[in-house]
């Protein structure tokens, strides 16, 4: 393995940490080497808090080094003042004479002007390490940045007969489909996203809290459909949890805490309106969960990424048909009696 290949490799590794925590900054690892050792590392784990950089500066013991040493960076250097100081000032500070970086910055607050930072001040910079694992490390922020849009993924859960909901439900809570490890699975994906979706119907039969209690972490940003302002005040969604954001073409009148409002015009393009919303509102991805008609809006418009299928070893005969989607699986999986199926829609 190359040796600039290897440390990236670390990089990513390290990165990988802060996922579901380090919005709307990206995931970023660091590690700094000196005569073949790895001197110090660390990862940007926060919003507002150390970017990796720091963090792995922060780590070697002696700091004398750090002027023999090359620090590699799994995305290149902020070159800009936000709520932490620039990273190319810390590394032109210490002397650093060598950085490798995995890839570019597609910030347009940055989009080069680390790498070019630093190639003035006399440092020597290695771009493109291991560039393709860099940017899906980096999915979420990419897409957003590059596409003006959030990183989508549908989810769903289809019996062995290719039905998401039975025709009858006895309550107003899930029928649960899948194991309770593909459910664990989810929760641990919900703290991965900035933003949960449902539609209206969703929201109604099963009166879902939508948030991340089966796993550690954040949760996440509660989306929902309700053009008629249908859904109970009672509602699990609005029990104040979680911010939450309505899609509607009217304001309810019903103020609550932690809610804000968006109107949407039904008679165009849903799918399109609700991704420029998101983007306004920072919101780098979200993980659509239902209904059937919600799910297939954004098939349908081709505004998703990624889609997630379980299937559960259960059939009802007869019930809500699960979306259609025609697109080649990349990746597929046994999850106890659940199969688990994942599509891209992006090289």
């Amino acid at each position: 393995m190359k040796i600039n290949e290897k440390y990236i490799r670390r990089c990513i590794e390290l990165a990988r940490n802060g996922l579901g925590t380090t919005y709307p900054n990206p995931l970023v690892g660091s590690v700094i080497v000196y005569d073949g050792k790895i001197i110090g590392e660390g990862w940007h784990k926060k919003s507002g808090e150390s970017h990796a950089e720091v963090n792995a500066v922060k780590a070697v013991k002696d700091k004398s080094l750090l002027k023999k040493a090359t620090i590699y960076v799994s995305l290149e250097p902020c070159s800009h003042f936000g709520k932490t100081p620039p990273c190319c000032d810390l590394i032109i500070k210490n002397n650093i004479p060598n950085v490798v970086i995995g890839t570019v910055d597609p910030n347009v607050k940055v989009a080069g002007n680390g790498i070019k930072k630093l190639i003035e001040a006399g440092i020597h910079v290695t771009v493109g390490v291991l560039e393709e694992e860099c940017n899906a490390l980096n999915k979420r922020f990419f897409t957003f940045h590059k596409k003006k849009r959030p990183f989508i993924v549908l989810k769903w859960a289809e019996s062995q007969d290719g039905f998401i909901a039975p025709t009858e439900k006895l309550e107003k809570k899930p029928v649960w489909i899948t194991n309770q490890y593909s459910r664990q699975l989810v929760h641990k994906w919900r703290t991965e996203e900035q933003a949960i979706l449902v539609g209206t119907q969703t929201a109604i039969d099963d009166n879902p809290k939508l948030n991340a209690r089966d796993w550690s972490g954040k949760n996440p940003i509660r989306l929902v459909i309700d053009q008629n302002n249908r859904i109970e005040k009672n509602n699990h969604i609005f029990d104040n949890q979680a911010v939450t954001i309505v899609f509607s073409k009217s304001i309810d009148t019903i103020k609550k805490e932690n809610t804000i409002f968006e109107i949407l015009d039904f008679e165009k393009n849903i799918a399109e309106q609700i991704v420029q919303i998101l983007y306004q509102h920072q919101i780098q991805s979200v993980i659509i969960e239902g209904g059937r008609q919600t799910l297939q809006t954004f098939i349908d418009a081709n505004l998703w990424d990624e889609a997630r299928v379980f299937v559960g070893s259960i059939k009802f005969k007869e019930g809500t048909q699960a979306p259609t989607l025609s697109k080649n699986q990349f990746k597929k999986q046994s999850i106890g009696t659940d199969k688990l199926t994942q599509t891209k829609n992006y090289d």
